[in-house]
Protein backbone atom coordinates (compact mmCIF):
# COMPACT_ATOMS: atom_id res chain seq x y z
CA UNK A 1 0.00 0.00 0.00
CA UNK A 2 1.24 3.48 -0.72
CA UNK A 3 1.51 6.13 1.98
CA UNK A 4 -1.67 8.14 1.20
CA UNK A 5 -3.74 4.95 1.23
CA UNK A 6 -2.17 3.98 4.57
CA UNK A 7 -3.10 7.47 5.78
CA UNK A 8 -6.71 7.03 4.69
CA UNK A 9 -7.07 3.65 6.41
CA UNK A 10 -5.26 4.64 9.60
CA UNK A 11 -7.00 8.03 9.63
CA UNK A 12 -10.46 6.48 9.34
CA UNK A 13 -9.81 4.03 12.18
CA UNK A 14 -8.20 6.57 14.49
CA UNK A 15 -10.75 9.23 13.53
CA UNK A 16 -13.61 7.00 14.68
CA UNK A 17 -11.74 6.32 17.92
CA UNK A 18 -11.21 10.08 18.29
CA UNK A 19 -14.93 10.65 17.81
CA UNK A 20 -15.73 7.95 20.36
CA UNK A 21 -14.18 10.15 23.05
CA UNK A 22 -17.29 12.34 22.70
CA UNK A 23 -19.12 9.70 24.71
CA UNK A 24 -17.51 11.19 27.82
CA UNK A 25 -19.45 14.43 27.30
CA UNK A 26 -23.06 13.54 28.25
CA UNK A 27 -24.60 16.55 26.50
CA UNK A 28 -23.51 15.34 23.04
CA UNK A 29 -24.36 11.64 23.41
CA UNK A 30 -27.53 11.97 21.28
CA UNK A 31 -25.30 13.16 18.39
CA UNK A 32 -22.73 10.36 18.69
CA UNK A 33 -23.46 8.78 15.28
CA UNK A 34 -22.84 12.04 13.44
CA UNK A 35 -19.76 12.73 15.53
CA UNK A 36 -18.31 9.30 14.69
CA UNK A 37 -18.90 9.79 10.97
CA UNK A 38 -17.51 13.33 10.99
CA UNK A 39 -14.45 12.32 12.99
CA UNK A 40 -13.82 9.36 10.68
CA UNK A 41 -13.98 11.66 7.65
CA UNK A 42 -11.75 14.23 9.36
CA UNK A 43 -9.24 11.46 10.13
CA UNK A 44 -9.26 10.32 6.50
CA UNK A 45 -8.57 13.87 5.26
CA UNK A 46 -5.72 14.29 7.75
CA UNK A 47 -4.45 10.83 6.78
CA UNK A 48 -4.34 11.46 3.05
CA UNK A 49 -2.62 14.83 3.57
CA UNK A 50 -0.11 13.28 5.99
CA UNK A 51 0.44 10.47 3.46
CA UNK A 52 1.21 12.95 0.70
CA UNK A 53 3.67 14.70 3.01
CA UNK A 54 5.21 11.33 3.89
CA UNK A 55 5.75 10.63 0.18
CA UNK A 56 7.62 13.90 -0.25
CA UNK A 57 9.59 14.11 3.01
CA UNK A 58 11.25 11.24 4.81
CA UNK A 59 11.39 12.62 8.33
CA UNK A 60 9.48 11.18 11.24
CA UNK A 61 9.58 14.42 13.28
CA UNK A 62 8.25 16.41 10.31
CA UNK A 63 5.57 13.76 9.73
CA UNK A 64 4.46 13.89 13.36
CA UNK A 65 4.46 17.70 13.40
CA UNK A 66 2.54 17.92 10.12
CA UNK A 67 -0.01 15.33 11.25
CA UNK A 68 -0.46 17.05 14.61
CA UNK A 69 -0.85 20.45 12.96
CA UNK A 70 -3.37 19.12 10.45
CA UNK A 71 -5.29 17.30 13.16
CA UNK A 72 -5.33 20.43 15.29
CA UNK A 73 -6.46 22.59 12.36
CA UNK A 74 -9.37 20.34 11.41
CA UNK A 75 -10.34 19.85 15.06
CA UNK A 76 -10.36 23.64 15.51
CA UNK A 77 -12.62 24.03 12.47
CA UNK A 78 -15.05 21.56 14.03
CA UNK A 79 -14.79 23.12 17.49
CA UNK A 80 -15.65 26.54 16.07
CA UNK A 81 -19.16 25.31 15.25
CA UNK A 82 -21.39 26.24 18.20
CA UNK A 83 -23.59 23.69 19.92
CA UNK A 84 -27.36 24.29 20.02
CA UNK A 85 -26.95 26.06 23.37
CA UNK A 86 -24.24 28.32 21.92
CA UNK A 87 -21.32 26.68 23.72
CA UNK A 88 -18.09 25.45 22.17
CA UNK A 89 -16.01 22.41 23.09
CA UNK A 90 -12.54 23.57 22.10
CA UNK A 91 -10.46 21.52 24.54
CA UNK A 92 -12.65 18.42 24.29
CA UNK A 93 -12.34 18.38 20.49
CA UNK A 94 -8.89 19.82 19.87
CA UNK A 95 -6.81 17.72 22.28
CA UNK A 96 -7.92 14.35 20.86
CA UNK A 97 -7.66 15.77 17.32
CA UNK A 98 -4.09 16.90 17.96
CA UNK A 99 -3.06 13.52 19.40
CA UNK A 100 -4.81 11.59 16.62
CA UNK A 101 -3.13 13.73 13.96
CA UNK A 102 0.29 13.15 15.51
CA UNK A 103 -0.26 9.39 15.52
CA UNK A 104 -1.46 9.48 11.91
CA UNK A 105 1.62 11.51 10.92
CA UNK A 106 3.89 9.00 12.65
CA UNK A 107 2.24 5.95 11.08
CA UNK A 108 2.23 7.38 7.57
CA UNK A 109 5.99 7.95 7.87
CA UNK A 110 6.64 4.42 9.14
CA UNK A 111 4.18 2.43 7.04
CA UNK A 112 3.45 2.15 3.34
CA UNK A 113 5.67 2.21 0.30
CA UNK A 114 7.33 5.04 -1.56
CA UNK A 115 6.53 5.57 -5.24
CA UNK A 116 8.62 3.45 -7.61
CA UNK A 117 11.47 5.23 -9.34
CA UNK A 118 11.53 8.12 -6.90
CA UNK A 119 14.63 9.39 -5.19
CA UNK A 120 12.81 8.77 -1.94
CA UNK A 121 12.86 5.00 -2.51
CA UNK A 122 16.53 5.01 -3.62
CA UNK A 123 17.84 7.02 -0.67
CA UNK A 124 15.96 5.10 1.98
CA UNK A 125 18.45 3.29 4.20
CA UNK A 126 16.11 2.26 7.03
Amino acid sequence: MNKPVVGIVVGAILGVLDGATAWFEPSVRPQIAGILMGSGFKGMVVGVLAGVIARKVKSTPIGIAAGAALGLLFAWLVAMMPQPDGSHYYVQIMVPGFITGAIIGFLTQRMGTAPKGSTYAKTSSL
